[in-house]
């Protein structure tokens, strides 16, 4: 971190601040240091970082825990912004943009999969069937999304797989929303199964017909 200049002394804060976590220095989960020690580093005093830090918070970067500290929660404000949309968007627009993702992961992954591939699709299949059993609905909402963020990493299209990850959040509250565990256990849903099969049989238009089946139950569910 570069020892900053005597203009705009937040708006270079900021900069500064913006650009550690964006480069790795400070990772998701980490505490960033102090406010006396970044006011050090940086040259300026503790109420210009004070201003960068609340500034940082408000964009989602950032979080801080009252007698904590303060902790880097996001990389991306791009992302913030997304996560944020989706979690006001209905399930139903939700759903239709699933449509588009869904299916080209799924055609994807059946073309493109690789045996550790299978292998987490399968350990996701093994912890939702466990939470079905258990009937944990936090535990099957994370499998869940955790088979369809595996999906999607089968397809090996890093930008695909990063739009996915961008709405995991708002997957998940679907999934705990709508009683999707509740419609798998009455009826036993093996969709998610049968898409695995698709997958691992090299099968892309039978993925496709069954993500799209999985998002029309979901849909007619509502």
């Amino acid at each position: 971190m570069r020892h900053v200049g005597r203009t705009s002394l937040v708006d270079s804060a900021i900069h500064e601040l913006r650009q550690e976590i964006a480069n790795g220095v400070w990772p998701v989960g980490t505490k960033i240091p102090t406010e006396g020690r970044l006011a050090e580093t940086l040259g300026v005093s503790r109420l210009s970082v004070r201003e960068a830090v609340r500034v940082l918070v408000h964009a989602g970067l950032l979080a801080t825990r009252q007698g904590d500290g303060t902790y880097v929660t996001a990389t991306d404000e791009n992302e913030v912004a997304l996560r944020r949309r989706l979690d006001r968007a209905a399930t139903m627009d939700i759903i239709d943009v699933r449509r588009g993702l869904d299916l080209v992961a799924a055609r994807l992954a059946a073309e493109r999969r690789e045996p550790a591939d299978l292998d987490a699709l399968r350990e996701t299949l093994e912890r939702r069937t466990a939470a079905h059993e258990a009937a944990d609905l936090d535990a099957f909402a994370d499998a869940d999304v955790d088979f369809h963020l595996a999906v999607a990493a089968a397809s090996h299209n890093p930008v695909l797989l990063d739009l996915y990850r961008g709405m995991s959040e708002a997957v998940r509250e679907t999934v705990r929303r709508d009683q999707c565990m509740e419609h798998a256990v009455l009826d036993a849903d093996s969709t998610h199964r049968d898409l695995y099969r698709a997958i691992e049989a090299g099968d892309a238009a039978g993925a496709v017909t069954i993500a799209l089946a999985i998002l029309n139950e979901q849909e007619n569910d509502l």
